[in-house]
C-alpha cells in the first residue's frame, strides 16, 4: 500500500467521515466534516454494502494495512475463537509493535511509529526489535533506545501525543527513559475512534479470508 501523503490521508478521513488518530495530526474534519467532492450541504445515501466496507476501510487504513494483510489477521483470529473473532483481531492489531509505540506517546502516527522500530530505536524486553508487525505479549515491557531521546519523531510524539494512554498499557520513566508495559490484551473496546464491529463482521460473513 503506497503511503499517503498528509492531504490524501485527510481525504481519507473525509470520505469515512471518521478522524482516524493512526494516521497522525488531529483536524481532518474540523473545517469539512463532510466526504471530498461534497459540498456539505448534501450527503449521499449509502447502501448496505458500502456502510459495510466503511468499518472495514476504517481498521486498514488506522492500522496501515494492505488488504491481504488485513485478510490474514482475521484467518489467524477466527481459528478457535468461535463468535468472538472481532474482539481477538482488535487484540492482534493494538499489540502490533508499532501500534504499542504510537499508543505509548513514543510517535505521533503509526506510519512513524514503524520507522523508530525499522531503525533500531525500539526494545521488547531490553532487545531490540526492529519488526513492526511483531506483537507483543501481556507483561512485555516496550522502551526507546539511548540514541532515540533525541529522535525528532519521538520528540514530537512526546510533545503531543495523539491519544491518551489506554488502560491496557503502563508508562513510567526508568533510569531516564520511557518504559512502557503491555499489562494486558486488548479488546473492540480499545479502537480509538468511532468503529461498529457488526458492521465489520457483516461484511465478511460472506466472503472467503
Amino acid at each position: 500500500m503506497k503511503k499517503p501523503g498528509k492531504v490524501a490521508r485527510y481525504k481519507i478521513q473525509r470520505r469515512l467521515g471518521t478522524e482516524l488518530p493512526g494516521l497522525g495530526k488531529a483536524g481532518a474534519l474540523e473545517r469539512r466534516p463532510y466526504p471530498p467532492g461534497e459540498n456539505g450541504n448534501k450527503r449521499k445515501k449509502y447502501s448496505d454494502y458500502a456502510l459495510r466496507l466503511e468499518e472495514k476501510q476504517k481498521l486498514r487504513f488506522h492500522y496501515g494495512l494492505k488488504e491481504e494483510q488485513l485478510r490474514r489477521f482475521i484467518r489467524d483470529s477466527k481459528r478457535g475463537s468461535g463468535s468472538n473473532w472481532v474482539s481477538k483481531l482488535v487484540g492482534r492489531l493494538e499489540t502490533r509493535l508499532d501500534n504499542i509505540v504510537f499508543r505509548l506517546g513514543f510517535a505521533p502516527s503509526i506510519r512513524s511509529a514503524r520507522q523508530l522500530v525499522s531503525h533500531g530505536h525500539i526494545m521488547v524486553n531490553d532487545k531490540k526489535v526492529n519488526i513492526s508487525s511483531f506483537v507483543v505479549s501481556p507483561g512485555s515491557t516496550i522502551k526507546i533506545t539511548e540514541k532515540a531521546k533525541t529522535n525528532q519523531i519521538y520528540l514530537q510524539g512526546k510533545q503531543s501525543p495523539r491519544l491518551d494512554m489506554p488502560e491496557f498499557l503502563r508508562k513510567e520513566e526508568v533510569a531516564g527513559l520511557d518504559v512502557g508495559t503491555l499489562q494486558a490484551l486488548p479488546g473492540v473496546e480499545a479502537i480509538p475512534f468511532s468503529f461498529d464491529a457488526g458492521l465489520f463482521t457483516e461484511y465478511y460473513a460472506a466472503r472467503k479470508v
